[in-house]
C-alpha cells in the first residue's frame, strides 16, 4: 500500500514537473519578447549622452564664448559620444546633431515636431519684435509664422518674383564693377594693382541690390545714411546670433553681464527708427500716387502695404510691426549671407590659385572678354557653381544651423528626445564628414562635376549638405541669394584678375556667431581683364 501511494506520489509529480517544464519551454519565447521589448523600450526612453564639462548653473554657456568655435568643439566629441549628444544650456538639455543620417531623421520623419524655434530668446524679444519677425515665430504662433512665410516667398523670393527681380541684379553690379574700375584707374600702384577691402565692397553690393528690390531705394556706404544703416545691420545680425546667460539662466537676467541686452534694445531703437522712416516714405507716395497696385514694378514694402491694407493686426502684431520685422530680417538675412558667403568664396580661391584658373578659363571659353557676362551664361558655369557649393560645403554661413525646438517627444538615432528639448546642427560637421566626402578638409570643386556628388544640390534634399538648413525651416531666402551670388562672383572673376598682397595664404580663421564670419578682412589685388570700354558707362 505504501509503495502503491508513494508511486502515485511519484507520478504525479513526475506529471506536475513535466506540465511546469511545457508551460516553461511555451512561455519562454514570450518572456524573451517580453524581455526584449522593455529593453528596447528602455533604450527608447533613453536621452542622448550628456557631455562632460557643463559648468554649475549655467552648464556648456562657457563653449559659446571659447576662442575654438563651439562647431568645432561639437565635432570634436562625436569620436567620444556619437553624432548625438546633449548639452546643457544652463538646466536644460539641448540636443546636437553631427551627422547627415540623424539630419535626415529630424529633417524629413520627425521635421513637423521641429518646425518651431525657441520662445524666449532675449535677442528675440528685442531685435525680432518679440516674435514678430516670422523666421523666429515660435509654435504657439505657427498659424502667422506659415502665413507672412507665404507672402515673402509669393511676393520676393519665389523664382519668378526673383527672375523679375533679375535687372536690378544686373544694374547694381554694374554700377559697382564701374566704380571699382575707376578706383583702379586713381589708386593703381606700380605693378597695376589696387588693393580693395572685399567684405566692404561686396557689402555695399549686397546691401544697395536688397535695398532696391525691398525698399527701392539705395543706401552708398560713402553717406550717413548708408554707414548708419550697414552699421546697424551687422550690429543687428551679431548681437541676434549671441546666446546670453540670461537665456540660459533667467533669474539672472537683471545682471545683464557685458551690457549685451542694453546693446540690442539700442540697435533695435536704431532698425525701429530706419525701417519706420521707410516705412512712412512708402506710405506718402502711395497718397501722391493713388496707391497704384501694379506689383511687378512695386518693392516689397510696397507688396506688403497692399496685402496688409485692410489688416489690423495678426497674431497680436499691428501691420507696422510686422512689415518692418519682414523687411528687416529679409534685408539683413540677404546681406549677411551673401556678403559672408563671396568673401569665403574669394578667400578659397586665392588659397586654390588652380581652381581660379580653371573658373576664368571656363569664363573666357563661354562667355569670353568681348562682353559681360549675363544670367542666363550661369547654367552653362558649371565650374563656377561647383565653386559655390564647395565653398557653402567648408564655410556654411551658418555653422551651427538655427535653434529649432521638439514641439513632441521623439525618437532620433534610437534615443528618446523630450518635447521642449531644443535643437542645434552642426553643419560644419556634417559637412565634413570623412565617410561621405574623399579629403573632406581639402577645396576641391571638381567634386561636383563627377561621381556621387555631381547631381547634390544646397536645397535642402542632400543632407550631407545643407548650409540653408532643411525641412519647414529652410533658409526661404535661398532662392533669391544663390542667382545673387553666381551672378556676382562670375562678373567679379571675368572683369578682374585678383591676388593676394602677400605670399602668405589667406587667413582662414572663423568667427563665431549667427553667421561664421571670416575673423580678419580680405584685402585683395585686382587689376582689369577685360577691354577698357567694356568698364565705361555700364549703369
Amino acid at each position: 500500500m505504501a509503495t502503491s501511494i508513494m508511486s502515485f506520489c511519484f507520478s504525479a509529480n513526475t506529471y506536475y514537473y513535466q506540465i511546469i517544464g511545457l508551460v516553461s519551454l511555451m512561455l519562454l519565447p514570450l518572456l524573451f519578447l517580453l524581455r526584449r521589448s522593455n529593453l528596447s523600450l528602455s533604450r527608447r526612453r533613453q536621452q542622448p549622452p550628456l557631455a562632460a564639462g557643463a559648468w554649475p548653473i549655467i552648464g556648456h554657456l562657457p563653449l559659446f564664448a571659447a576662442s575654438d568655435p563651439p562647431h568645432k568643439t561639437f565635432g570634436a566629441m562625436v569620436d567620444k559620444y556619437g553624432p548625438i549628444f546633449t548639452i546643457k544650456i544652463g538646466s536644460q538639455r539641448a540636443a546636437v546633431i553631427n551627422n547627415w543620417k540623424t539630419a535626415k531623421e529630424c529633417f524629413t520623419t520627425n521635421d513637423a515636431a521641429l518646425s518651431s524655434r525657441p520662445s524666449n530668446l532675449i535677442a528675440v524679444e528685442h531685435l525680432g519684435y518679440k516674435g514678430a519677425m516670422f523666421p523666429f515665430a515660435s509654435g504657439a504662433n505657427h498659424l502667422y509664422w506659415r502665413e507672412m512665410r507665404r507672402i515673402a516667398n509669393q511676393e520676393l523670393l519665389s523664382n519668378k518674383r526673383v527672375e523679375l527681380l533679375g535687372p536690378i541684379r544686373v544694374s547694381e553690379l554694374e554700377s559697382s564693377i564701374e566704380a571699382l574700375f575707376k578706383k583702379w584707374e586713381e589708386e593703381k600702384n606700380e605693378s597695376g594693382y589696387v588693393a580693395v577691402e572685399m567684405k566692404k565692397w561686396f557689402g555695399e553690393l549686397i546691401l544697395n541690390t536688397t535695398l532696391r528690390v525691398v525698399a527701392g531705394k539705395r543706401c552708398l556706404g560713402s553717406d550717413e545714411e548708408g554707414r548708419r544703416c550697414l552699421k546697424a545691420l551687422r550690429e543687428f545680425v551679431q548681437q541676434l546670433g549671441m546666446m546670453l546667460v540670461g537665456d540660459a539662466v533667467p533669474w539672472l537676467r537683471w545682471v545683464d553681464l557685458g551690457g549685451h541686452e542694453k546693446a540690442m534694445k539700442e540697435t533695435a531703437k536704431e532698425l525701429d527708427a530706419i525701417c519706420g522712416k521707410w516705412l512712412e516714405e512708402h506710405r506718402e507716395k502711395r497718397v501722391l500716387e493713388g496707391g497704384d497696385d501694379g506689383r511687378s514694378q512695386q518693392d516689397f514694402i510696397d507688396v506688403m502695404l497692399s496685402v496688409l491694407d485692410d489688416t489690423d493686426e495678426i497674431a497680436g502684431f499691428d501691420a507696422d510691426t510686422i512689415i518692418k520685422a519682414t523687411v528687416l530680417i529679409l534685408t539683413a538675412g540677404a546681406v549677411d549671407t551673401s556678403t559672408v558667403s563671396l568673401t569665403w568664396i574669394i578667400s578659397c580661391l586665392l588659397n586654390n590659385t588652380t581652381s581660379l584658373e580653371e573658373a576664368q578659363k571656363e569664363l573666357d571659353l563661354h562667355v569670353g572678354k568681348e562682353r559681360h557676362v549675363k544670367e542666363s551664361d550661369i547654367s552653362n558655369l558649371v565650374y563656377i557653381q561647383a565653386i559655390v557649393k564647395e565653398t557653402l560645403r567648408l564655410h556654411p554661413p551658418s555653422t551651427l544651423s538655427g535653434l529649432r525646438v521638439f514641439t513632441e517627444d521623439c525618437t532620433i538615432h534610437g534615443y528618446h528626445i523630450p518635447k521642449g528639448t531644443p535643437l542645434m546642427t552642426n553643419l560644419w560637421k556634417i559637412h565634413r564628414d570623412p565617410s561621405i566626402w574623399l579629403d573632406p578638409l581639402d577645396f576641391k570643386p571638381e567634386r561636383f562635376l563627377t561621381g556621387n556628388h555631381k547631381n547634390v544640390d544646397v536645397r535642402g534634399n542632400h543632407f550631407e549638405l545643407i548650409p540653408f538648413g532643411s525641412g519647414r525651416r529652410i533658409c526661404p531666402g535661398i532662392s533669391f541669394a544663390m542667382p545673387l551670388i553666381h551672378l556676382t562672383l562670375a562678373t567679379f572673376l571675368q572683369s578682374f584678375e585678383i591676388s593676394k598682397p602677400s605670399h602668405e595664404p589667406i587667413d582662414m580663421t572663423e568667427k563665431f556667431g549667427l553667421t561664421s564670419t571670416k575673423a580678419t578682412p580680405l584685402v585683395v589685388l585686382i587689376k582689369p581683364r577685360l577691354f577698357p570700354e567694356l568698364y565705361q558707362d555700364l549703369s
